[in-house]
């Protein structure tokens, strides 16, 4: 039997989607790019549109300053004698840079609707999908919630980050300030995807990261290469020959010890993602790819769902300007980035890399590092009281088994509220793949957005029944 308090908040939700549009589109407008200064005052702006919001929706709210860019806490009502069960929500403000900003259709902050040619209709902007598109499904279905009944079927604590984007250096001692105040039964975690454009997933695993500047030099200036071509060390050449050795020709990475503890998934899981990917032309055809390019023996979406991976992330030197120029460069710069699973320790990785780069530079030239960041694999138990309770959920609302399923990127708040917190997370968002994170013309499905505010009124619901841990 139906619930008539949820059938009356799923109806809400419809009927409102309009005026939760027009509000995605408010947040959206808001340039609150974390790692440029020149923004730190459109971050505090986002920062406050939210407080606002979410006061609005009966919630106890307030904007915390942190060393960087605020936070946004909300408390739902309760006292000693509620029972209800308690949830974290996280999300984060905070976007990208738009560089460049020439590929844009439209200027990135200004959000606009569009169909595309598979007839799906999309919202385009900076945002839509990495973050702010997604944490509004949420309060979207807390609104419907108090709209038809009041109070929220669970207890709910939010927080919203403004620096997941560049870095995130001031979550987790946050988080350690204010455990007692954040601490619930379960986090629920927004920045994640489907399984594929029908089928829902809780996200159980996911990569960490390990980010590297390298830079070579050679020459005390850059050079005339026609007369110091051959006899002088060319540092573009000796950095694409260190790069190049990370990798061997089955895709492997060399770096001695990287696999230690690398799992491979169960025959049950990967038999479930074949069913999901049959071939990897459903992952790569819709990026323009067909061929899965990393290792020998795992299809494409194990490549990204579980296996550690090393990419180039940019590399420069010499003369980069239009037209041509006969120079020998002193320099070269790369950025890299390890992805790493459950098992691997990110510091030994670093290790290793720098002693590979090491040990292959000649005479006559010099290398220096710079770290970007370091995190593990993260992999959520799925014993949890709280996972088929979801799973269900989802399942309701897609009218598609839900399933539980990999990322390949990485999202330290889930670490670091089991290590501050001690509290698991349930990872449900609704990107997907062709969601463009990170690239010019991000886009959001608009049946993501509204499925979403009903898939989260739904695992609320859910949640309210579900045992809580002892």
């Amino acid at each position: 039997m139906t619930d008539p308090s949820l059938a009356a908040a799923l109806e809400k939700a419809d009927g409102t989607l309009d005026a939760s549009l027009a509000r995605l589109f408010e947040l959206l407008r808001i340039p609150s790019i974390s790692a440029q200064p020149a923004h730190a005052a459109d971050c505090a702006r986002a920062a406050e549109w939210l407080r606002a919001e979410l006061s609005t929706l009966g919630f106890a709210a307030k904007v915390c300053p942190t060393p960087g860019h605020p936070m946004v806490v909300a408390h739902d009502a309760a006292d000693e004698t509620d029972m209800r069960p308690h949830v974290l929500f996280y999300g984060h403000y905070d976007v990208q840079p738009t560089d460049p900003d020439t590929l844009w259709d439209a200027p990135a902050f200004d959000p606009y609707e569009k169909t595309l040619e598979d007839g799906r209709r999309v919202i385009v902007g900076r945002g839509t999908a990495d973050d702010k598109g997604q944490l509004m499904t949420f309060l979207e279905a807390c609104r419907a919630w108090r709209s038809v009944s009041g109070r929220l079927p669970v207890r709910v604590t939010v927080l919203i980050e403004g620096e997941e984007e560049s870095g995130g250096a001031n979550l987790l001692p946050f988080l350690k300030a204010h455990a007692e105040e954040l601490r619930a039964d379960i986090a629920l975690i927004c920045d994640t995807g489907m399984a594929d454009v029908r089928t829902p997933g809780i996200t159980t695993g996911l990569r960490g990261l390990v980010g590297e500047e390298i830079r070579i030099t050679c020459a005390t200036h850059d050079l005339h290469s026609g007369l110091y071509g051959n006899a002088a060390r060319n540092p573009i050449e000796l950095l694409c020959r260190a790069l190049a050795s990370v990798r061997d020709g089955q895709g492997r990475v060399t770096l001695p010890g990287f696999y230690d503890g690398v799992r491979v998934p169960d025959e049950a899981t990967r038999a479930a993602w074949r069913r999901l990917y049959p071939d990897d032309s459903g992952l790569l055809a819709p990026v323009g790819l067909s061929v899965a390019a990393g290792e020998d023996g795992f299809s494409a979406i194990e490549q990204t769902w579980c296996r550690p991976s090393f990419e180039i992330n940019g590399i420069s030197g010499g003369y980069e300007g239009d037209g041509f120029k006969t120079v020998l460069p002193s320099r070269a710069m790369a950025k890299v980035s390890f992805r790493t699973v459950p098992g691997q320790d990110p510091q030994a990785i670093r290790d290793a890399f720098r002693a590979h780069v090491r040990a292959l530079l000649p005479a006559d030239a010099t290398v220096s590092f710079a770290s970007h960041g370091a995190s593990t694999g993260f992999a959520v138990p799925e014993d949890g009281p709280f996972l088929p309770a979801a799973l269900q959920a989802l399942t309701d609302e897609w009218q598609v088994p839900a399933v539980t399923i990999g990322s390949g990127g990485s999202i330290p708040v889930v670490a670091e509220v089991e290590e501050a917190l001690g509290m698991a997370s349930l990872m449900i968002g609704f990107g997907q793949a062709d969601d463009r994170m990170h690239s010019p013309n991000e886009k959001y499905d608009m049946q993501s957005f509204h499925k979403g505010i009903r898939s989260w009124i739904r695992v609320m619901a859910a949640l309210a029944q579900a045992r809580r841990p002892a």
